[in-house]
């Protein structure tokens, strides 16, 4: 990669220029051919819907959508229902957690809380023995730890301080007979079939399989899993980290369908309302909800009534849990007040009354949240500058207590209890909210989904995904128009945007920077890639700044190309399309007759990268990239060619690595 790295200075100046203006460029010194109308040709047409509704286009799809039709295309991809994904199900059947509901995720895949309190005696080991060597390996892994803290407390201070981070030589010699048995009992397992592997495993004692797990690293680890059944790779990952199977899986989920599903607006959609409505995988027990959240939640409603959407996050347990909306309680609530669940009326009333004039320090006594108040004005439905106060924050607040959860860390769903609820009127955006329990959360839902400011908000942002950065204002007029008439229908707001001539004007085509996630994944399209293992993927988004389910605040991640343009960015842009089209990505094979759309390269590198441009970009690539790819080819480590050797075919993955690192292909 050094060589790549001294000879891209120019690709990457290219690079850093289009990106950091962020508007689109000329394709050459030609004027663009458009029709009649000034509007784009049916084949850019093709190539832009096809960027702007997938995550970018594979091989052939310009050519097929220009076939079927570029707005017969359009309304298949409005319809997902009705687009086969099979293929898509087959790639996902061996990540087992995308189908478990929450319960069964913690129960196979135990927290820590889980873990005490079977070590605790409070819950009984599971039956199963694979279940059971899960935990077993947990609890002996906590006994350790618990170990080393009463050793660590019985210790003289000055000695502890002394021999900190220090190891005795029996402790070495321990380490490594531990080390060289664990060794000696893997390769012991390599000789043997994947089941019986997988069964002697089974049967060591938890020490011991703590040990070989601990020593399988890299390739060794790869060596060992190879012939395992998907679950059986899952397996040995629990008997080491249960937690972090949940998350992996979820992730290699999110790359896989953004690659191969043929519902890609559905996954583009899925990916945009996720983000509208984030949660942070970090967080405790979201960990273990988000799979339900996304598979339960956002993905049925992507392209539904924006009041369902609204609804079913407001409900959803990783959204509760994730803004603390479940901990929220009243300051004149029953359980503020110590009201017993047995009291009658009248005691309630008295209560209440008593307790009226000590309502703000007994709020915050009693733990009235704001959080979900907030956001859900803020940032899901009216926008920063719509129209509410921080009373209507307040007082949305004392609508939403009593949300809460049924413990939540073992997979506990949406509850309403009435005891943690605020009584009385209140009063939001000017409308009496009458007492009515859990209704009155739903009164509100209703009012905000509804309300003009949340038209517009929603409609910016879905203009701001599809059009450009700042949209043109009739359109977010037409579509807020939409949105109001159609009662919030995503797909109706959605078809007024792609039948809009500022989605279609050449000004929109390119216009919009990939945000790291984009650019993986349209890169492993256009490469036409086979992924085994997308877990090195995502590590790779993490490096780039955008972990996926990663963003700790609740704004979600930018959409806007200021927050992804700048040099570090773009390097690690180039550099992982290099890795990628040389076969250096683990997890990712790519064939290099399949990204040149031809058995071999011709044997002229300016032909090959005709060739390339082409397939990669469509044709569409400017002069000043094609000249600056075109003169980079002078060098044989990059053409191919070596002086002793003029017939040398030109290095394909090198090329194309160049062409994935453009500015062409960083925009959609």
């Amino acid at each position: 990669m050094g060589f790549a790295r001294r000879k891209l200075g120019l690709v990457l100046a290219l690079s850093l220029l289009g990106l950091a203006l962020a508007a689109p460029f000329a394709l050459g010194k030609k004027k663009e051919k458009q029709n009649s109308a000034g509007q784009m040709d049916e084949q850019k047409r093709a190539l832009h819907a096809l960027n702007r509704l997938t995550f970018g286009p594979r091989a052939g799809d310009v050519e097929r959508v220009t076939a079927t039709g570029v707005d017969r295309w359009i309304d298949e991809q409005l319809h997902p229902e009705k687009i086969n994904d099979s293929a898509l199900d087959t790639r996902l059947a061996p990540l087992r957690t995308l189908r478990m509901d929450t319960r069964e995720i913690v129960e196979n895949f135990p927290p820590p809380q889980l873990i005490k309190a079977v070590e605790q005696g409070k819950q009984s080991l599971p039956s199963d023995p694979v279940k059971r060597a899960v935990y077993q390996d947990q609890i002996e892994r906590m006994q350790e730890k618990q170990d080393r803290k009463q050793e660590a407390a019985s210790a003289d201070p000055p000695a502890a301080d002394a021999g900190k981070n220090k190891l005795t030589d029996e402790e070495r010699a321990r380490r490594r007979e531990d080390r060289l048995y664990a060794d000696l009992k893997a390769q012991e397992l390599l000789d043997m079939p994947p089941d019986q592997r997988m069964k002697e495993i089974l049967k060591m004692s938890p020490e011991d399989r703590r040990a070989l797990t601990a020593s399988l690293k890299g390739a060794k680890r790869d060596e060992f899993i190879e012939g395992m059944t998907p679950q059986q790779r899952e397996t040995l990952m629990a008997l080491d980290h249960p937690q972090l199977v949940v998350p992996l899986e979820l992730m290699q989920a999110k790359l896989l369908r953004g690659t191969y599903s043929q519902r890609q607006l559905q996954e583009v959609m899925t990916d945009f309302w996720f983000n509208h409505f984030n949660v942070f995988i970090g967080k405790g027990a979201d960990r273990y909800l988000i799979t339900s959240y996304e598979r339960d939640v956002i993905r049925p409603h992507a392209m539904g009534k924006f009041e369902d959407l609204l609804v079913a996050t407001a409900q959803s347990p990783a959204m509760l849990f994730y803004l603390d909306n479940w901990l929220s309680v009243g300051p004149n609530s029953d359980i503020a007040n110590g009201v017993p669940r047995s009291a009658n009326k009248a005691w309630r009333k008295r209560s209440n009354q008593k307790n009226a004039s000590t309502k703000q320090s007994k709020g915050k006594r009693s733990g009235l949240n704001e959080n979900y108040g907030r956001e859900l004005m803020e940032l899901h439905t009216l926008g920063v500058n719509g129209g509410y106060t921080q009373s209507d924050v307040t007082e949305v607040a004392r609508v939403f207590t009593g949300w809460t959860l049924k413990q939540p860390r073992q997979g506990g769903d949406f509850t309403f209890e009435e005891r943690m609820h605020e009584p009385g009127d209140k009063t939001v955006l000017g409308h009496r909210i009458k007492p009515a329990g859990e209704k009155e959360g739903l009164e509100v839902l209703h009012l905000l989904a509804h309300n003009p400011s949340t038209a517009r908000f929603i409609s910016t942002k879905l203009a701001m995904r599809f059009v450009s950065d700042n949209p043109p204002p009739a359109l977010v007029d037409r579509m807020s128009q939409t949105f109001l008439k159609k009662d919030g229908d995503i797909r109706e707001v959605l078809k007024t945007l792609f039948q809009s001539p500022e989605f279609w004007s050449p000004e929109a085509y390119r216009a919009k920077v990939k945000t790291p996630l984009e650019f993986v994944v349209s890169a492993l399209r256009a490469s036409d890639a086979e992924i085994t293992d997308a877990a090195p993927i995502a590590r790779q988004l993490q490096a780039m700044g955008m972990p996926l389910y990663g963003m700790q605040p609740p704004t979600g991640y930018s959409m806007k190309a200021e927050t992804w343009v700048n040099s570090s960015a773009l390097l690690g842009r180039m550099n992982f399309a290099l890795a990628l089209t040389a076969g250096k990505l683990k997890g990712v094979q790519v064939a290099s007759d399949r990204v040149l759309g031809a058995a071999s390269p011709p044997p002229d590198p300016q032909l090959t990268l005709a060739l390339l441009e082409n397939n990669l970009l469509a044709g569409g690539v400017s002069r000043q990239t094609h000249d600056t790819i075109a003169a980079q080819l002078k060098d044989p480590k990059i053409s191919g060619r070596q002086l002793d050797d003029p017939a040398r075919p030109p290095n394909v993955a090198v090329i194309a690595g160049l062409i994935l690192g453009s500015p062409e292909f960083q925009r959609r």
